[in-house]
């Protein structure tokens, strides 16, 4: 490499159009210079390399000496190399690729998004991976996942504005429901605000801290609720619901997909709820990576 930092790489590319024209005039137009640049470009090769490198013959033709015989296919190699490294990676394919995503997430996500990605993936990409990684409860810790690359990409509420670095996309909105076992006293009839706010409720609370839009809706209405159990966790909700005389007050797409299975009562909340949304969140760094571009358009498609 000290040879290198002696010389002036510009050199080599116009070395490369001299052994491949053995003319200075059309290797000057080959790499877009004037032919007395072409000429001073070669004296200072000439000097560098301490060879004539190309020399007049018979008629006027310039005919290559050993040297540059031999330096030829070595030049072209790594100036092809090189123009490789500087225009990126390769075309990514995902029916061949081979490689595996990480996807920062909480459950409700893992649940409504990753059954039909894989389906995507499966007919699509079969050789990509995915897996899964807890989200982290906070903004700092969200930005640290995705600027570290411990996830490729993060799925969550917006939580606000983020900092500079990172993007967001929106994937869904989502509505709420209130679930009741079957056969629960209150699941007959409309449920009143008045029974709404006797009942126990279970609340879902990730980061273990009370408070939620529903508590949020009440307060603003002079009421309030017991909220009797709380989990961090959405997934486990409905199967204590099952299981007591709780209410929940859940996102559409959890009761969808558990109150069958678990033989619940589907509800309208008795107070106007505003809608929650799910965000996609990827850092600048991978803002123009083909695979990772592919993967963010395909969690888009599983989410619609």
């Amino acid at each position: 490499m000290s040879e290198l930092a002696a010389l002036d790489l510009n050199l080599l590319v116009v070395l490369d159009a001299l052994l491949a024209e053995r003319h200075v005039t059309r290797a000057a137009a080959r790499v877009g210079m004037t032919q007395p640049a072409c000429s001073h470009a070669l004296g200072r090769l000439r000097r560098a390399l301490g060879d004539p490198l190309l020399v007049r013959g018979a008629r006027g033709a310039m005919l290559l000496t050993p040297r540059a015989e031999a330096l030829g296919p070595g030049l072209r190699a790594a100036l092809q190399g090189l123009a490789t490294a500087l225009r990126g990676e390769a075309q990514f394919d995902p029916a061949t690729a081979r490689r595996r995503f990480r996807i920062a997430a909480g459950d409700y996500a893992e649940l409504v998004l990753l059954p039909p990605l894989l389906s995507i993936l499966a007919r699509e990409a079969p050789g990509i991976d995915v897996w899964m990684v807890p989200l982290s409860l906070t903004r700092e810790g969200v930005v640290a996942q995705l600027a570290s690359g411990a996830a490729d990409v993060a799925i969550g509420p917006p939580r606000g504005s983020w900092p500079d670095g990172l993007h967001m996309r929106a994937l869904f909105e989502e509505r709420f429901r209130c679930v009741l076992r079957r056969g629960h006293p209150a699941a007959r009839g409309r449920l009143s605000l008045d029974r709404y706010c006797g009942l126990s409720h279970l609340l879902v609370t990730p980061r273990g801290t009370p408070g939620s839009f529903v508590d949020d809706a009440l307060a603003a209405l002079g009421r309030s609720r017991r909220v009797a159990a709380a989990v961090p966790h959405f997934l486990v909700a409905p199967h204590v619901i099952a299981a007591t005389d709780l209410v929940a007050t859940l996102g559409a797409r959890i009761v969808d997909a558990t109150a069958a299975p678990l033989g619940l009562s589907v509800l309208p909340p008795p107070i106007e709820l505003a809608s929650f949304s799910f965000s996609l969140i990827w850092h600048r760094r991978t803002q123009n990576d083909q695979a990772h571009r592919w993967l963010r358009d395909q969690v888009v498609k599983a989410a619609s």
